[in-house]
């Protein structure tokens, strides 16, 4: 039997990741993400998708964020009705943040419609609380080294990522012909995650470039956040840190909690999480510390070093006050959510600081603001940037090109065709270009819509 191998997403950006597998008279999808950064992607999750949703069998998720698992409350909306498999965590991790996704939808059109500056009348949400609800009904999870049958013939299996809790990289198998999708790599050296497990062999592999084209920067992250805290709060501003909830929050609040005890930056200075999925992604941390390098001691301390801020009330006011402090708030590309409402109050103030603390994908306000952008539009009205920009540029969660070759070379012979993804051009060509130079492997960037059919061609089935 030929296995058709689809690219839907994570083709040409780092966003929207979903691969489409036709075996026989099943359909599967890997991962379901949104589209993320410029307007003809994001119009991408507004458009009817090219596949019928009521025909999916079923959805294997690699990991909880929303480039990954974003589309599957749109997914159920169209008609899906099949299992989406995932690892405990993610299905965890997925219950706080998909009906998150939803608020913020409505919210967003409430607010478009409120102050009349869509263009559609009315506006309306991608999907609601109660679709990501529904969706979430559908998981079925399933422990990391043991096999399931998605659809049949198909077989799959979860190994650790690294990355976040629960991420996950899949092995897709009919018996015969075998792929791996890598998902997205963590790294050896994460202060948080504990390091991807190797992959010995695979007929075909997708592997992710997010950053194919560099290499972390070696300076110690505590020490850059700390020098930028200080210097901001010596001048009388607010640190803002977009980050995602789940992840590189994590580590901002580790690193925060080192620093206040190491009297790095003081003791006293207040430090806010505004974010109401909090509470619930403590208790999370805590239940799957195998997965992570934290001890119980650890997550406590983490998660003391900051007050957790879950009303509006409580957000709103945040931008009122010009004392010191730093403030925490999603999203991690500045796309959404809270922490653009504290861009839009502290941006326009030369004393003030904006840190990133990840992978900025392009045409998102973050890419924008790291690249210089004198002013942001922020719900309608363009906000203009004046306090310093700053990035920490060793707290990514994602492996680094020469991190994504340590995990290629522990394949014991090289897949038949590897296909780079989940990268913008440059990164997934660069990291083509390296792999073929060092490894001597066929590998190729797939282009969005690009189909490929997967063939056993004799020898040992894996």
């Amino acid at each position: 039997m030929t296995i058709q191998l689809q690219f839907l997403g994570a083709a040409g950006t780092v966003t929207g990741s979903k691969y489409l597998l036709r075996a026989g008279t099943h359909q599967i999808l890997v991962d379901c993400g949104l589209f993320q950064g410029f307007k003809p992607l994001r119009l991408r999750n507004w458009a009817d998708p090219p596949f019928d949703p009521a025909a999916i069998s079923a959805v294997v998720l690699t990991h909880a964020h929303i480039d990954h698992s974003g589309y599957l409350p749109l997914l159920f909306k169209k008609g899906f009705r099949g299992g989406i498999y995932s690892s405990e965590a993610t299905l965890e991790l997925c219950r706080i943040l998909l009906p998150d996704s939803a608020r913020l939808a409505e919210e967003d059109a409430e607010r478009a419609n409120r102050r009349a500056y869509s263009k559609h009348k009315p506006a309306l949400p991608l999907y609601t609380e109660r679709d990501a609800k529904a969706a979430l009904e559908l998981f079925v999870t399933v422990p990391f080294g043991h096999d399931f049958e998605p659809v049949p013939p198909l077989k799959a299996r979860f190994a650790h990522a690294g990355h976040i809790l629960g991420a996950s990289t899949v092995r897709v198998s009919d018996g015969r012909v075998t792929i791996v999708f890598s998902g997205d790599l963590g790294r050896s050296q994460d202060t948080v995650m504990r390091p991807p497990e190797p992959v010995a062999r695979a007929d075909y592999l997708v592997v992710e470039s997010t950053y194919g084209n560099r290499r972390h920067e070696p300076a110690d992250p505590d020490l850059q956040l700390a020098q930028i805290v200080s210097r901001t709060i010596t001048r009388g501003g607010t640190v803002i840190i977009p980050a995602f909830a789940v992840g590189r929050t994590q580590a901002l609040l580790l690193s925060i909690a080192r620093l206040k005890a190491k009297r790095k930056i003081p003791a006293g200075l207040p430090v806010y999480l505004n974010s109401p999925m909090a509470e619930d992604t403590t208790a999370v941390y805590h239940r799957f510390r195998s997965e992570h390098r934290l001890s119980e001691k650890d997550c406590d301390a983490m998660f003391r070093a900051a007050k957790i801020v879950n009303s509006i009330e409580e957000s709103k006011g945040l931008n009122l006050s010009h004392d010191p402090k730093v403030i925490i708030a999603g999203s991690g590309m500045a796309t959404g959510g809270r922490v653009v409402h504290h861009i839009a109050a502290f941006g326009p103030r030369p004393e003030n600081t904006i840190v990133f603390a990840g992978f900025q994908a392009g045409g998102t306000r973050g890419a924008a603001m790291l690249a210089g952008a004198k002013d942001v539009k922020i719900h309608g009205v363009y906000v203009p940037i004046r306090a310093e920009v700053a990035a920490l540029g060793n707290l990514s969660a994602h492996a680094d090109a020469d991190e994504i070759m340590t995990w290629l070379k522990a394949f014991e012979k090289p897949p038949r065709r590897t296909f780079a993804t989940h990268g913008e051009p440059a990164a997934a060509d660069a990291l083509r270009l390296r792999i073929q130079d060092e490894l001597g492997w066929n590998v190729h960037v797939p282009d969005h819509l690009e189909a490929v059919e997967l063939e056993w061609h004799g020898g040992t089935p894996i």
